[in-house]
């Protein structure tokens, strides 16, 4: 509290400490007051965001178990055969594959065709393929393109505006010189039996770069033998399967083989696609640590000497977290609670793995599916708990509203603070009023006494005689 003035200098009286004393003796008591409840107000925000905390953890956990996607993921394990070659096939499975174990042979990777120009045609990458320019007709199965050359056009330059072509869909331009010509060559990526490169054009002069003649007949370019466009096949358990590229769609219902290369002496890759339990069982151990982490949280602030002993809100929030385990489950096959499924609890509340019904492995291996439904099914327990937590940490949840009500409690202990303090100032100005008054008079009569007593002094009769 800052001093007005000096008080005591006309006096020589201490009344600084006296102001001091008397302020201190209003102020001091009330201040303590403020800091303690300031104090356990902090202390219990505190509190109530620690559980706050714990418990959106284990909100973001639920919303995994309530989604019926985590329970349906499958997983497919190759065992490739050994070779320095590289893998033979890349598999994806869905959610809805039926697990099972699958041979796979690669018997031919599919390809594009390859168009190569006729001997004897160019000699440089010089040679004008077009004295008058003219366009060019592409296509390959179901795509196609035109690409119009300028008059004068070269070799090379024949080459560069094909694989410049923004509209160009897959046809791959080259250029080799044997020494004595040039041969274009050209490369479709568009794969599969009878989808071989046709080039045709709409000027004579583009014969020697067409596949077909302007007038028909073979061009100047043509598809050697092999380098035609072909399937891709597979055997699976036996059975050949083509098609018109490398990854085969349900070639095994719900699942996506990609051939990679072909096998050698008739190697196979070994296929097992099973339930995903791994991301499963992860899931529900991060379901026991989280809900675990609250009940854990609940009896740390609910402790003797914590702001939240015996808090009622906390002891209902307690009593329904015991109650969520105990929810009945319907249409999850043989689980009626979530304890059939391999889980319990311990003397202190504490979820954990059990085994007195059955493991969570032998539930897994026994009804795999209706541990989804126990849990992410229309009255399964993630969905219990979804609108329960909601209740209690949403925007508008209890645990919010009492975040609330805390923090106004804080602003208005602020707000008093700042007006006792004006008030401390204000009794402080009307102490130094009132001893400053004080003060001149006191000094007013030490100077009086100081001039009678030297009047006195004076006086005959008032000289003390010196023997």
């Amino acid at each position: 509290m800052p001093l007005i003035t000096s008080a005591g200098i006309g006096s020589g009286l201490d009344l600084e400490s006296i102001i001091k004393a008397s302020v201190d003796a209003e102020n001091v008591p009330k201040m303590n007051a403020f800091a303690k409840k300031d104090k356990a107000l902090e202390v219990e925000l505190s509190s109530i965001g620690e559980i706050k905390s714990a418990l959106s953890k284990l909100q973001d956990t639920i919303k995994k178990l309530a989604d019926p996607d985590n329970f349906n993921k499958r997983i497919a394990n190759i065992s490739q055969p050994s070779s320095d070659d590289g893998d033979l096939i890349a598999v994806t499975p869905t959610k809805d594959i039926t697990p099972g174990n699958f041979k796979i042979e690669v018997l031919e990777l599919a390809q594009g065709s390859r168009a190569t120009s006729n001997a004897g045609l160019f000699t440089s990458t010089d040679d004008v393929v077009s004295a008058s320019g003219g366009t060019l007709s592409f296509a390959a199965g179901d795509k196609s393109f035109d690409l119009t050359l300028d008059a004068g056009a070269t070799l090379a330059d024949l080459r560069d505006a094909i694989n410049d072509s923004d509209a160009n869909f897959g046809v791959t331009a080259n250029i080799i010189n044997t020494g004595t010509e040039s041969k274009l060559v050209l490369t479709s990526n568009v794969s599969g039996t009878g989808n071989d490169l046709v080039i045709t054009n709409d000027n004579a002069e583009l014969d020697n770069i067409s596949t077909v003649a302007n007038a028909g007949g073979a061009g100047g370019i043509a598809i050697a033998a092999g380098n035609e466009a072909k399937d891709a096949a597979i055997k699976v358990d036996g059975i050949t399967i083509t098609n018109d590229t490398n990854t085969f769609k349900d070639a095994v219902q719900d699942m996506t083989i990609t051939a990679k290369r072909q096998s050698v002496d008739g190697e196979t890759a070994k296929l097992a696609v099973e339930y995903d339990r791994e991301s499963v069982t992860k899931l529900i151990d991060e379901f026991i640590a989280n809900y675990n982490n609250v009940v854990g949280q609940l009896g740390l602030q609910s402790r003797v000497g914590k702001p939240l002993n015996s808090d009622a809100t906390i002891r209902t929030l307690s009593s329904q977290m015991v109650n969520m385990l105990s929810t009945n489950l319907t249409d999850a096959g043989p689980f009626t609670s979530i304890f059939d499924i391999g889980l319990g609890v311990d003397k202190e509340g504490y979820l954990e793995k059990s085994t007195l019904v059955r493991s969570l492995n032998t539930a897994m291996d026994e009804n795999f599916d209706d541990i989804g439904k126990a849990f992410a099914g229309e009255n399964g327990i993630a969905k219990q708990f979804e609108s329960f937590l909601d209740n209690y940490v949403s925007s508008k949840g209890i645990l919010k509203q009492r975040e609330d009500n805390l923090n106004t409690q804080v602003t208005d202990l602020e707000d008093d603070v700042l007006n006792h303090e004006f008030r401390m100032t204000e009794l402080e100005g009307r102490l130094r009023k009132q001893y400053a008054g004080l003060d001149v008079l006191l000094a007013q009569m030490q100077s009086t006494q100081q001039y009678l007593g030297a009047q006195l002094a004076s006086l005959p009769g008032f000289t003390r005689n010196k023997s």
